[in-house]
């Protein structure tokens, strides 16, 4: 796909905010972290935190990754954008762990901010890839799907070819912990969102990393004009509403709140922000909403 010349600058930009992160280096030109077009808070830097138990934040400003310490391994969930492997990497060795011992890593959704920095990882750890069947399809190709409603203009990445579907429901069982896969497309085709349990002593929180549920559309598709897109994305959010969640983790921070509890952790909060059982419900609903605007913005033109 020719890229539009705005997508250049903006190209620039993403190196140049990979350069001061430590993500990405001219004098090392790794093709499977070259920059990809990204908004600046995608790839600023995050201190990493524990969220709850042997659940952590690893990822960046904008775009959220998990870890999970199982006792037999790790799994981490989201691979960000290429140019922040590093930074990535970092906050994981900075935690105390070693990249080396990620057995897995799970995928929400195959586009470049979310999945971009598989290939590299699953170099980097050896880990096998996870994801729905159509973003495992999606992800060993390298681009979205012809039928994403953002494939007009969305940005390749690097392919991922140690990858593995999973069904909806299967659990994946590795030591003490078991993550349970549950698809949530309409966002893209292959949307996943994933659930465990973390402990710390005798209190288990029900935790979810939840895929994006926004309506975003590029021309010329409309949610109008699939009305099959649109009732699988329906399915999502109600879907979300239902899940035990005591601790959501979204796609990207700011879509439920979690840039502000980030900050609040990192500050020292009496209490652990995270930790909120309306929160998956809260982000159903403004998917609902988000959606319902989006149909009525696409029936006005």
């Amino acid at each position: 796909m020719k890229r539009p010349l705005w997508t250049s600058a903006i190209g620039c930009l993403a190196a140049a905010a990979a350069l001061m992160t430590g993500g990405w280096s001219a004098q090392d030109d790794d093709p499977l972290t070259r920059p990809l077009p990204a908004r600046p808070e995608w790839v600023q830097p995050q201190t990493p935190l524990r969220l709850f138990g042997n659940t952590y934040y690893v990822g960046t400003a904008g775009i959220s990754m998990a870890l999970i310490d199982t006792g037999a391994g790790l799994i981490l969930v989201d691979g960000g954008l290429p140019q922040a492997v590093g930074t990535v990497e970092a906050n994981i060795r900075r935690l105390g762990f070693r990249v080396e011992d990620i057995r897995y890593i799970l995928n929400t959704e195959a586009h470049f901010d979310h999945a971009g920095g598989l290939a590299a990882l699953a170099r980097d750890s050896g880990a096998v890839v996870l994801a729905a069947p159509a973003g495992a399809e999606a992800l060993r190709a390298g681009r979205v799907l012809d039928e994403d409603p953002q494939a007009a203009d969305i940005e390749a990445f690097p392919a991922v070819a140690n990858v593995r579907a999973m069904e909806d429901g299967e659990v994946l069982r590795l030591g003490t912990t078991e993550v349970k896969a549950v698809f949530t497309p309409g966002h893209t085709p292959g949307s996943a969102s994933w659930t465990w349990r973390s402990c710390e002593g005798e209190t288990c929180l029900d935790v979810v990393f939840a895929s994006s549920l926004n309506a975003v559309a590029a021309a010329p598709f409309t949610y109008g004009a699939h009305p099959e897109v649109t009732a699988r994305l329906r399915e999502s959010i109600d879907r979300m509403e239902g899940l035990d969640c005591d601790l959501l983790i979204s796609a990207h921070p700011d879509n439920s709140g979690g840039d502000r509890k980030l900050a609040a952790l990192e500050a020292g909060a009496s209490s652990n922000p995270f930790i909120d059982p309306t929160a998956c419900r809260a982000y159903a609903e403004r998917a609902r909403q988000g959606l319902a605007a989006r149909l009525e913005r696409e029936a006005s033109r």
